[in-house]
């Protein structure tokens, strides 16, 4: 009697072969077992160090009172960040295969993001954007060596899709080359009119042919990017009150921001792993809208954190801001935070007006909590963790049925 073959083990998401170099072709969509892998763990490290860097100069134009050039330098570094996170994601999703040629690339867009961040602080303070768009290049150029790859190991519409992809690329990067020159009135209208252009390369490509993204892996890598941010979150919240601490202040003004902070950072965690969203990413239009929207989930859970660095500073007289404006520091990012995940996650998963209205009215009530004054961050901590209870009290009742 002859035994059986030793059958192969799972895929870990990355190919089970060892040969150095291998053509990189699309996977299966329908690949089982399909994780991230150590590489894109490294990635996204790597990647929040930008992030952290562009919560610090938040966090300086909140605390000087320039709420409004820092938001909007904010929201244009993080696009920078996020679109360059988002691009290798969603390749990798099709086409990682993980030999060497691959893993170079890769590290070459991580050192490129290390780049871009060291050049946020001068984005802020000077508006010089030079070693930003230097680390964009770096990414952006990686990012079309792997799609020229995948275009020579291709065929027919597939090839198609690449080749679209790696032009896209290099014609939004000339538009971002013409933004570091153009005088400062100009760059406002440029960036918009660049960032749009670069979300429609996506809808350009495939149109040739769909990429193989994986919905369970693309799902995974979202989830897994939203808990290093808000870990991060957490960091650059500690070290603002180990600061205050250190420095001697009644620790009776930092208690109520530090709870209310782990609050919200617990409940925002609850909130967006409540409900499991892989299954929703049934086609590209879903998936894109989908992951499009998480710029502003990001956004604003890493806003979360500088808001409550910014809390800090005002309680120990570090920021000479009003109570509302640091109020609202924390209060803002945690309401869009609450909303968007509503409109990308929750909603799709929601049965009854009771269900559905739980994250719009608490994302309401923590934006009534910014009137608070001192008291604010842990009213927005408790609303926050209440609509937890209550989301969880409503699943409950309704799972269970009726006579029993």
């Amino acid at each position: 009697m002859t035994s059986s073959p030793t059958p192969p083990p799972p895929s870990t998401g990355a190919s089970d072969s060892r040969r150095p170099l291998r053509r990189l072709k699309a996977r299966r969509r329908d690949e089982p077992h399909r994780v991230a892998t150590p590489l894109e763990l490294f990635f996204d490290l790597c990647f929040v160090v930008a992030v952290a860097q562009a919560g610090v100069q938040l966090v300086h134009s909140l605390a000087e009172g320039h709420a409004g050039e820092g938001v909007l330098n904010y929201a244009f570094v993080f696009f920078a960040i996020w679109w360059a996170w988002m691009n290798f994601t969603w390749f990798a999703s099709a086409y990682d295969n993980d030999d060497a040629l691959y893993r170079v690339v890769t590290l070459v867009q991580i050192a490129g993001v290390l780049v871009l961040a060291a050049g946020v602080s001068e984005a802020f303070t000077d508006h010089n954007y030079v070693v930003l768009w230097l680390g964009y290049v770096i990414m952006r150029l990686a990012m079309v060596a792997q799609w020229l790859r995948a275009a020579k190991d291709a065929e027919g519409a597939q090839r198609a899709t690449a080749l679209r992809y790696a032009g896209g690329i290099l014609v939004c990067q000339v538009g971002w080359t013409v933004l570091v020159v153009v005088p400062d009135p100009a760059r406002l209208w440029l960036y918009v009119l660049m960032a749009v252009a670069e979300m429609c390369v996506p809808a350009f490509a495939e149109r040739a042919r769909v990429t193989t993204w994986h919905p369970h892996h693309i799902a995974e890598r979202y989830g897994l990017f939203t808990i290093i941010v808000l870990g991060e979150t957490i960091a650059a919240a500690t070290i603002a009150v180990k600061s205050g601490v250190g420095e001697n202040h009644e620790l009776g003004l930092l208690v109520p921001i530090s709870a209310g902070g782990l609050l919200i950072v617990f409940s925002a965690w609850w909130i967006y792993f409540a409900v499991p969203i892989h299954g929703h990413l049934r086609s590209s239009k879903h998936a894109f809208l989908w992951g499009y929207g998480h710029y502003l989930i990001f956004s604003s859970a890493a806003a979360i954190g500088a808001g409550l660095e910014v809390a800090v500073e005002h309680a120990v007289g570090k920021a000479h801001i009003s109570d509302l404006a640091a109020a609202a520091a924390v209060t803002l990012p945690t309401a869009l935070f609450l909303l968007t995940v509503w409109a990308l996650h929750s909603r799709h998963y929601k049965a009854g007006i009771a269900q559905q209205l739980v994250l719009p009215s608490t994302a309401l009530l923590v934006i009534c909590c910014t009137f608070l004054g001192s008291w604010a961050v842990l009213a927005a901590g408790i609303v926050s963790a209440l609509s937890v209870v209550v989301a969880e009290t409503l699943t409950a009742h309704r799972a269970v049925p009726a006579g029993r």
